[in-house]
């Protein structure tokens, strides 16, 4: 079955982006960079792969799952980030259409447990964290990319919610010059 991940940059101090959703402070630089090349290729916004010669065939995800927030980053210059992925952006704001893009106003949980029971590669939630606290009882892997700063303030990786201990287990951690660590978790069943 296909595994919702969410695989995201993260502070020390838990935030995702600034408070008027920056992540400009966030490494995009570095030998962590090679960790990014090699295992998560298929997360890069395709015209800089493309740009970059980075191959995404053969990747991990082959859908995206946005809040608009996160879909608005790339705003007006790339309406569809990941076009080498299907995009599925969460709002109730219209969007101009976009190549490879779904915009929907539908129950998040719904969606992805729709997707699970789909064939296909593993769902890549990309943010933001109001719909990660949507979608928390359904993500399988966190694939946490660790920066070595504090924000202070900011978008948190989970939007304040209900209290309700979930347990994950530790899969791996590496660790690169930079500071930045990829640490990944899986939830236990």
């Amino acid at each position: 079955m296909r595994e919702l991940v969410y695989y995201v940059a993260v502070s020390l101090d838990g935030y995702i982006a600034g408070p008027d959703h920056q992540f400009d402070a966030f490494l995009i630089e570095g030998d962590h960079m090679e960790g990014i090349d090699e295992e998560f290729a298929d997360t890069i916004p395709t015209d800089i792969a493309a740009h970059l010669g980075i191959d995404q065939s053969g990747g991990r995800f082959d859908t995206v799952l946005m809040g608009a927030n996160t879909h608005a980053v790339g705003l007006p210059d790339m309406p569809s980030p990941y076009r080498h992925l299907q995009q599925i952006v969460f709002t109730h704001r219209p969007l101009e259409p976009a190549e490879n893009l779904r915009v929907t106003d539908e129950d998040p949980v719904a969606v992805v447990r729709e997707l699970k029971q789909q064939d296909g590669g593993d769902i890549w939630l990309c943010g933001g964290g109001r719909l990660a606290t949507q979608l928390r009882g359904e993500i399988d892997r966190l694939q946490l990319k660790r920066q070595p700063f504090l924000f202070g303030d900011g978008i948190p990786l989970f939007a304040p919610g209900e209290y309700v201990p979930e347990q994950f287990e530790h899969v791996r951690t590496r660790t690169y010059e930079t500071g930045v660590s990829f640490t990944e978790f899986a939830r236990r069943r």
